[in-house]
């Protein structure tokens, strides 16, 4: 049977994030203030577990973004299909990324999901040419974490 994933990516700013990859991918985030609401009502955390962001409360440090196809939970809001997970971690990116994701464009329509990425936030790097095989452009998120488009 195969395995269920979700891939986390370390953060200095988890909600923000968030908000970038969700609007660069056209993906939902999630909304888990239904469940915080029940947490903090049944004693299991406390108020220094939760932050507001966009007018919703949040896990302090988490957010998340799922495609908005995929099958979702309607009480935590936790999607169970594809989904990016955004952690703060108390030390700065110091290095190339291991692993990164690749976003691919409409067939003619690099130049604009270049730039509408850009209005996003994100930058452009450099580009690659690989000839026959195409080309593509290393770009940066607004914390500096290296995606391609192509």
């Amino acid at each position: 049977m195969a395995l269920s994933w979700k891939l986390v990516i370390d953060s200095t700013n988890a909600p923000v994030l968030a908000d970038f990859w969700a609007a660069a991918l056209e993906y939902e985030v999630e909304d888990p203030s239904a469940l915080v609401e029940q947490l903090l009502a049944a004693g299991q955390i406390g108020e220094e577990a939760v932050t507001e962001h966009r007018g919703r409360k949040t896990f302090r440090g988490h957010a998340a973004i799922r495609h908005p196809e995929d099958p979702f939970d309607e009480t935590s809001g936790i999607g169970r299909g594809r989904r990016l997970l955004f952690q703060d971690v108390p030390e700065g990116k110091r290095g190339k990324n291991r692993l990164h994701l690749d976003v691919h464009s409409e067939p003619g329509g690099l130049d604009t999901l270049l730039a509408r990425l850009e209005a996003l936030g994100a930058i452009r790097v450099r580009e690659v040419d690989k000839g026959p095989a195409g080309h593509w452009w290393i770009m940066q998120d607004p914390e500096g974490n290296e995606f391609c488009v192509a």
